[in-house]
């Protein structure tokens, strides 16, 4: 298979014909190009990464390919016929699907039946089969290696497992065309394993999948193909095999982005965070740890081993069977995280839009809603007060946004995480909290959150880092801390760890 560039940028499949063609697709929104010149050709049996920042035009690109949004412009070739779909569902009935980054349970329904919503298997046309709802779903669930049981209601689900849940759900419609955005950001590297698996099933037989991460990583993995988008427009197309990571970065960001290597922290013996014999019954069991003053202690392992709701207890969202849990020497009551703010902890949830941001509000109102105690002592808010605070944890966040009254479901990804950090940091915590801080932010993002973190600790901050990306982990820990089935299995050094020592300890 050849692919003819002139210059790089026009490239097209000369000895396939495409599965799906796309060329100068353009939306606005209120007078504002949200994608200007969208551009991308998928081959069968390939997998073509859609590359870009956060703001880049992607999201927008894959609406308009499904129907979710119309058109200014531009056009969409299906297997070399125009198409113009005008809802989702006439992409669903060409054999199109679609993973899409902002998941969508319905909490109070089944595994089974938030996958076959609307298509259940019926006896008489009327009455939905639930034995066959149950088997089919679980020789799905058993052919894609998900860990999953047919019957679990969607509530009782974590992150984790809801997005395997939406991968599921597109699997399971046998479609010609799979478009993935951003399937990995909430699971980790099994399941991320068990994903690539069953994606290069499905290329086997000829299906074609648009795939869409920040993980670099894994579209050098998975993909054969790539396409960049910048600031709206196509930037350039090719195959993977003939560039590096440096030169897709380069492209994506639209200048050379230096990493410069974060030395060693000098370890201190003041312990900020004292975890002793903490455990609660199916989650976690036993774990006892330190966290010292300048230190990042990341935390690794497998999807259920108990990471995150280690954290949600710690900050009290949970309450422990037993144990104790000591911040700056003083015990934390459990249950209770407004204490644990008060006392100097502060935690970045895993999920921003859900439980991380009041999507409704503005960039300020979420900055200072930790704050406010603070900010209100007489129960009416110093308004001047807010605005210092405000403009000054931005700057030092660097938050792109062209007002604190915007509402902060307007910015991009990014600068929506770094709201989150900063609503954290304006409570002055001690010890953060950080549980997946990076899910779904492009590389630009990534590392200027990566300084800050580093920054933080070494002013005599501590940070507990939960992260999925072993490679985070590893660039950012002085310690690793292993999770495994719900207990810690090991506590390493983290500059001498590596990817596959993590990985072998977790497993």
């Amino acid at each position: 298979m050849s692919i003819h560039a002139s210059p790089r940028g026009g490239a097209r499949p000369e000895s396939q014909a495409a599965l799906l063609s796309a060329r100068g697709l353009a939306k606005s929104f209120g007078g504002v190009p949200a994608l200007r010149d969208g551009r991308l050709d998928l081959l069968p049996g390939s997998v073509h990464a859609l590359c870009g920042g956060n703001g880049a035009g992607k999201s927008t690109f894959l609406q308009l390919l499904m129907g979710m949004l119309s058109r200014d412009a531009g056009e969409i070739r299906l297997r070399g016929r125009a198409v113009d779909f005008d809802k989702p569902a006439d992409a669903l009935r060409a054999r199109i699907s679609i993973i899409t980054q902002e998941l969508s349970p319905v909490p109070g329904m089944t595994v089974a039946e938030n996958i076959y919503l609307g298509r259940e298997p019926r006896r008489h046309g009327v009455l939905i089969d639930f034995p066959r709802l149950w088997e089919q779903t679980r020789r799905l669930l058993e052919r894609l290696g998900f860990d999953l049981q047919a019957k679990a209601p969607m509530h009782s689900l974590s992150l984790a497992q809801t997005q395997l849940v939406e991968i599921a759900k597109a699997f399971s419609r046998d479609s010609e065309i799979l478009i993935m955005d951003e399937p990995t950001s909430a699971i980790g590297e099994h399941e991320t394993g068990v994903l690539f698996a069953a994606i290069r099933q499905v290329c086997a037989q000829g299906a074609g999948v648009i795939y869409v991460s920040h993980r670099l990583s894994e579209i050098f993995e998975i993909a054969d193909h790539y396409t960049v988008f910048r600031d709206g427009c196509f930037v350039e197309t090719g195959r993977l095999a003939e560039i590096d990571r440096r030169h897709l970065v380069r492209q994506i960001v639209g200048h050379e982005l230096e990493t410069p290597r974060i030395e060693q922290k000098v370890k201190t013996d003041k312990v900020l965070l004292d975890v002793d014999d903490l455990s609660r019954r199916h989650e976690f069991d036993g774990i006892s740890l330190q966290l010292h003053a300048g230190e990042i202690l990341g935390i690794y392992g497998l999807l259920g081993s108990g990471r995150s709701e280690f954290l949600h207890c710690l900050y009290g969202l949970s309450v422990a069977d037993r144990g104790a849990v000591q911040l700056q020497g003083t015990p934390l009551p459990a249950g209770r995280p407004r204490t644990s703010i008060q006392r100097g902890l502060a935690l970045v949830t895993e999920d921003r839009k859900d439980s991380g941001l009041v999507l409704c509000t503005t960039v300020s109102d979420n900055t200072t809603l930790a704050a406010l105690p603070t900010l209100a002592p007489w129960g009416v808010i110093q308004r001047r007060r807010e605005q210092k605070l405000v403009a000054r944890l931005l700057q030092r966040l660097r938050v792109k946004a062209t007002s604190p009254r915007l509402r902060v479901s307007a910015l991009s990804g990014g600068n929506q995480q770094k709201v989150v950090l900063a609503r954290c940091l304006a409570t002055q915590p001690q010890c953060l909290l950080c549980d997946e801080p990076t899910r779904g932010i492009d590389e630009g993002a990534k590392r200027e959150i990566y300084a800050f973190l580093d920054a933080f600790a070494r002013a005599g901050g501590a940070v507990l880092l939960v992260s999925s990306e072993a490679p985070e982990v590893l660039d950012l820990s002085d310690r690793i801390a292993i999770f495994k089935r719900g207990r810690l299995s090991a506590l390493i050094p983290g500059h001498t760890a590596t990817q596959e020592s993590l990985l072998q300890l977790a497993t």
